[in-house]
């Protein structure tokens, strides 16, 4: 099997994430307590409690998926008896430092010490908001322009987002209801404009910390946000396009197609979760949009969830059969 592993990015964290694996696995409670210890607080009281509403911070969220990739990521291998080898890693915004965790190019400790700067660096010099509109890029890309927005991530040929000061936000967004008013646009909740210019100064002081990590060259192939397409083997380069990846648009679309033509038979999204409810009751992040980018694909890759317990456990069987 030609199989892919996907992380989630911000947007999939939510109150309880991880409480279910924790109670479940030691693996899992081991992860937590390694990242309390790097990070300096507790992970797990954060990630299961959302203490006076701090978990959807920036500084705390992109810590706590990333903890929660890697537990999910670990029990499942473990569960599998590591019979499950991707031979490729992907991950939207946030998850591609987990991707990289996914192909030994990054320690998990390292990851995580560099989502933690990236956090508090977006959350410390980010301004502006973020619109997703059901609209291609090249329609709402010069759209956008007219009001000072940019292009923040090219998640479906027919869903983009869109970032900008809440303010141009709001005149972009009457624009677009006139222009097009069957095509949706939905107000994001996030610190800023992510993966647009307004990340300019936080990108410039993450670059040190990005020049200072022990990096080295992944042992599978693992997709670019800032390409849309694979990256080398080379540490600085990667580096590079993890810097510009913080201040350019996601191209996640890009990055599905580019696994496609490598032919991928088989893809597992690791942790988050989106919807309402307890751990159990929570649905992938990612799976929409997989399954709308492979929709013409004849036979269409196979997809597993793996975000939490009764999803880690159905995988292991299924796996294990």
């Amino acid at each position: 099997m030609n199989t892919l592993f996907v992380f989630p990015g911000q947007g999939s964290q939510y109150e309880g994430m991880g409480k279910d694996i924790c109670e479940a696995y030691d693996t899992a409670r081991r992860i937590y307590d390694s990242a309390s210890e790097v990070l300096g607080y507790d992970i797990a009281d954060m990630s299961f409690n959302n203490p006076g509403d701090q978990l959807n911070l920036t500084r705390n969220t992109q810590p706590a998926l990333l903890t929660h990739h890697i537990a999910c990521l670990e029990v499942f291998r473990e569960l599998t008896g590591g019979n499950v080898q991707p031979s490729m890693a992907a991950g939207h915004s946030l998850g591609e430092y987990s991707a990289l965790v996914a192909a030994n190019a990054l320690t998990f400790e390292t990851a995580l010490a560099l989502v933690q700067k990236r956090g508090e660096l977006m959350g410390e010099h980010g301004e502006g908001e973020m619109t997703a509109f059901m609209m291609d890029v090249d329609t709402i890309k010069p759209l956008a322009e007219q009001f000072n927005c940019a292009v923040s991530a090219c998640n479906q040929p027919t869903q983009t987002v869109v970032g900008g000061s809440s303010s141009d936000l709001e005149a972009l967004e009457a624009k677009a209801a006139e222009e097009f008013p069957r095509k949706k646009a939905i107000r994001l909740k996030t610190e800023g404009a992510f993966h647009t210019y307004y990340m300019d100064k936080a990108a410039d002081h993450f670059r040190e910390s990005l020049a200072d990590a022990d990096m080295r060259a992944p042992e599978i192939k693992v997709l670019s946000n800032y390409t849309g397409g694979f990256h080398d083997n080379d540490v600085d380069g990667i580096k590079d396009r993890l810097y510009y990846q913080l201040k350019h648009p996601v191209m996640w679309n890009d990055n599905l197609v580019t696994a496609f033509a490598a032919g991928v038979d088989k893809i597992y999204e690791f942790g988050g979760g989106i919807g309402p409810g307890a751990p159990e009751e929570k649905r992938p992040n990612l799976e929409g949009m997989i399954k709308k980018a492979s929709r013409s694909l004849d036979p269409k890759p196979e997809y597993t969830a793996v975000i939490n317990k009764a999803t880690l456990e159905a995988a292991g069987q299924d796996e294990g059969e």
